[in-house]
């Protein structure tokens, strides 16, 4: 048996140790992923989606049957759970949603609370890759599903061909062809926002 194979087996036990080696091992790349995920993502952002994740984990763990990655597995549940808390987010701002919870209770299954073993980045590292990406991600805002969450997992989980294949349970000429309509669609969205851009920069300012 695999260690990853091992590792999930003693998760699966309830053994505490074993959760806080899989939170080290996936917690700050998934805390990574999470805030490349939006152009107006704050760390405290960042954290609290990791935190959601995580908790999902524990609930779903007996659910993962090993047909990707683990990690491959966590980012699929942190791409959703990240777009569930922009909707919430964006209720919240129009005044049709409710305030969100606090999430550092002990899951009631298996009395675990998630332990972050190391912080996210600081803003001032993502600071230079945000500007440069900016109009990126607003693109990705406007290109909707189920294009957005293959080309997060691709280009922001760094997901190979295979692990795309098998999370999203496509076959691999499936995927290769999804992908590449996908960006088609990206970059003309990509192309408006910068022709916009660069409209709004050249005209004169009164």
């Amino acid at each position: 048996m695999d260690p990853e194979a091992q590792l999930l087996q003693r998760c699966r036990r309830g053994e505490a140790a074993a959760w806080d080696e899989l939170f080290d091992a996936h917690y700050a790349a998934t805390g990574r992923f999470i805030f490349q995920l939006a152009s107006d993502f704050t760390v405290e952002d960042a954290e609290e989606i990791c935190q959601e994740t995580f908790l999902a984990v524990i609930k779903s763990l007996d659910s993962f049957q090993g047909e990707s990655q683990l990690q491959t597995w966590i980012f699929r549940i942190a791409s959703n759970k990240a777009r569930d808390y922009r909707e919430k987010r964006n209720a919240v701002k129009r005044g049709g949603g409710q305030a969100t919870i606090s999430l550092q209770a002990e899951n009631p299954e298996t009395g675990l609370t998630p332990d972050p073993p190391a912080e996210l980045p600081s803003p001032a590292d993502f600071l230079m890759q945000a500007e440069a990406s900016g109009l990126v991600r607003e693109a990705l805002e406007q290109l909707g599903e189920p294009c957005r969450e293959i080309v997060e997992l691709r280009y922001f989980g760094d997901l190979s061909y295979e692990e795309l294949s098998a999370a999203l349970k496509l076959n691999p000429k499936t995927v290769s062809s999804r992908l590449s309509k996908c960006l088609d669609r990206l970059e003309a969205i990509a192309r408006k926002i910068f022709m916009r851009e660069n409209s709004d920069f050249s005209r004169p300012i009164n």
